[in-house]
């Protein structure tokens, strides 16, 4: 067995998840049953006191985690670990009865009424002195526990707060952020325009609804200090444990590309990566495999955040959700592929929401582990315990790290100031389907790239893909030309280098901040096309002959002053036989510049040719099939995902397979939903 980095105490992968027997204290013989089953799921972890500040704490005051302890100490002597929350996700009634500043307002300044989640002003004092009251109760209790391995801060924290405490919160943020110089601010945001002057930081709002909201450099501020209250809360909760003693590492769980908070900063202020992962499958617009892909990329967006350790899948749904338009089951199989993809991406744990149904409320039909009928014989108790069998199978990959050399930049205030931006079309920007088919089109050619921050270290990769990088953060410009002039391959899109950090217009051309140099090209308009617009462009050949056309819509650019190679020109409109997709040779590397939006599969030959000059092996996959890739020093672990229902054979595939002990020594023959873990010595 295998030490799991994350968790010394662990053998192998952690499988298991949300348990909540605060529900079920009054029912002994469902507590004792529910560790039988857990042991027959092969389950090794549960996550407990996510939602239990009411139990906790009923009264104000009249704290008792007895029960708690009998939990925790009952799980351990079975060989159940506990990953242990702060219970600040929701709050007891009493509380917000007692102290409503702990209630958020909305984006008119209204106050909320108690109830939900993701309900709490995380800036109000009175708020924070109760969470330091039960936070430090909990760690003078159970740090130290043998059976606890971390803390998990909160829950899937989320949301805006607009209330006067927040606002005079935002006004000192901005002037920290303004060196306390108003001038400073109203030229970074531009508010000459339509008169928007401020005299002083206490004049200005958040972008309320019904107030203030078409000054852009104040909306990304307000994001952005949301994600700063949002991680100064988390921050307020790990600093209140440590006070009282905890040493245990932490986690809070993230969701998806969430687009509340910029997770990228949030991540600094945590020890591990944690998300929830709940994939739409089987639905009627897209397939399987295209489904699972968008859950690769937020795995990858995620193991990218710490790359030197594992992450954590700390929440998944072994049937079904409950809270989507159609809640449909995992048909047979899925179950696992879904979790392998994550083990496969660079997780070291398979997690649920939730180890028991909940009897009541409004999800008590969220799938679960153990469903109602209260037996360890229906098909999803059957086949989580089967899932729990194949991680002790391959637990020697807990630790194990991927080692991928071509990245794609993903920025949040990126993402943020592009759907902000009163240009191109509302309906039609997709920064995050653009991302997602690059990543796609390299997961085709069985390379796995991570998904970084325009603020990271880049010196790991040889191929860096940033698609419609409108925000150039300062320095940026110089980071992209000393990672192409350093031999590096970078490719950017249309949309690219158009503002600075405050979101306004880098003058003299696009890309700004010299990239036009690097580039060998400068960008004059971008035009909008609508869906029955057509337009294509002409892939060119080595001797400079069109060799295929191939489909334009959404945006086109039109370039002037090209210095660089041209690899493609306009086939119509009023661009027609200008420079569509160029080349510039620049120090060692080379800078990529694609000019408008096509489906990617449709120039393949340009990640080729990336691959090909970084001297990065490639192999086109076969259809629907995904392939991973985890490193120790001596040995890769090469995952393959059959992501659809039909059967397929993958050729040339040697080594040992961990889930069956087979060696395959040439053809990997795959069932639908399939996962295979092929272990090879470097």
């Amino acid at each position: 067995m295998t030490t799991n980095k994350l968790f010394p105490q662990i053998n192998g992968l952690l499988h298991g998840g949300d348990y909540n027997p605060e529900q079920w204290l009054d029912s002994p013989d469902i507590l004792e049953k529910d560790i039988k089953l857990m042991k027959q799921a092969n389950i090794n972890c549960v996550t407990l006191g996510v939602f239990s500040w009411s139990v906790h704490e009923p009264v104000e005051g009249q704290i008792n985690l007895d029960w708690l302890s009998d939990i925790m100490d009952n799980l351990y002597s079975n060989g159940i670990y506990t990953i242990l929350a702060t219970p600040t996700g929701a709050r007891p009634a009493w509380l917000d009865a007692k102290y409503p500043s702990a209630m958020r307002c909305d984006d008119k300044g209204v106050r909320n009424h108690h109830g939900v989640r993701h309900n709490h002003c995380m800036q109000s004092p009175e708020f924070r002195e109760k969470v330091n009251i039960i936070d430090t109760a909990l760690a003078k209790r159970f740090a130290g526990h043998p059976g606890l391995l971390m803390w998990h801060i909160s829950n899937e924290l989320s949301g805006y707060c607009y209330c006067d405490t927040c606002r005079k919160k935002f006004q000192e943020w901005l002037a920290d952020r303004y060196d306390h110089d108003i001038d400073k601010l109203n030229k970074a945001w531009w508010t000459t325009f339509w008169s928007h002057r401020f005299n002083s930081f206490d004049q200005i709002d958040p972008p309320y609804s019904n107030g203030e909201n078409c000054v852009l450099g104040l909306n990304l501020d307000w994001k952005r200090f949301s994600t700063w209250s949002a991680t100064d809360f988390m921050r307020f909760e790990i600093d209140t444990l440590r006070a009282a003693g905890a040493t245990e590492p932490t986690t809070t769980n993230f969701m998806e590309m969430f687009y509340d908070y910029d997770y990228w900063y949030m991540s600094k202020f945590i020890d591990v990566i944690s998300w929830d992962n709940y994939p739409e499958m089987h639905n009627s617009w897209q397939s399987d495999a295209h489904q699972l892909l968008e859950r690769s990329f937020n795995h990858a967006l995620f193991r990218s955040m710490k790359k030197d350790q594992p992450f954590m899948m700390m929440e998944s749904a072994p049937g079904l959700v409950n809270w989507r338009p159609y809640n449909k089951y995992r048909r047979p199989g899925v179950h696992k592929l879904i979790s392998m993809q994550a083990i496969a991406t660079g997780s070291d744990t398979v997690q649920y929401f939730q180890i028991r149904k909940s009897r009541g409320s409004s999800e008590q039909w969220h799938g679960a582990v153990i469903d109602h009928i209260g037996t360890n014989d229906t098909r999803i108790f059957k086949e989580v315990a089967a899932l729990g069998s194949d991680l002790k199978n391959i637990s020697e990959v807990a630790g194990s790290i991927s080692n991928n050399k071509v990245a794609i930049l993903f920025d949040w205030d990126n993402r943020w100031a592009i759907d902000d931006a009163w240009a191109l079309s509302n309906e039609t920007k997709n920064f995050d389907k653009t991302c997602m088919s690059i990543y796609n089109e390299f997961m085709s050619l069985g390379v796995e790239p991570d998904i970084i921050s325009s603020d990271m270290d880049w010196d790991d990769y040889k191929i860096i893909c940033a698609p419609m990088l409108y925000v150039l953060h300062d320095g940026i410009g110089a980071k992209i030309s000393d990672f192409v002039n350093a031999g590096g391959q970078f490719m950017a899109t249309y949309f690219t280098g158009y503002v600075n950090k405050d979101l306004l217009a880098n003058l003299g051309g696009f890309p700004g901040d010299g990239l036009s140099d690097v580039f060998g090209l400068r960008s004059e308009e971008i035009d909008t096309l609508y869906p029955e617009d057509k337009n294509s462009i002409q892939i060119l050949d080595k001797l400079g002959r069109a060799s295929h056309s191939v489909e334009v819509y959404d945006y086109q650019e039109m370039l002037r002053d090209v210095s660089a190679d041209v690899l493609a020109k306009f086939g119509d409109d009023y661009i027609a036989g200008l420079p569509a997709i160029t080349r510039n040779s620049y120090g060692d590397g080379n800078a990529y510049y694609v000019a408008c939006r096509t489906n990617q599969s449709d120039i393949e030959f340009l990640y080729r040719e990336m691959l090909d000059k970084a001297s990065i092996d490639y192999k086109k996959l076969p259809s629907n099939i995904e392939k991973h890739s985890r490193f120790t020093d001596d040995c890769r672990y090469d995952f393959y995902l059959n992501c659809s229902k039909s059967p397929v054979t993958i050729p040339n595939i040697y080594g040992l397979e961990l889930i069956t002990g087979k060696q395959i020594d040439g053809d990997l023959s795959m069932d639908g939903y399939d996962a295979i873990v092929i272990k090879n010595s470097l």
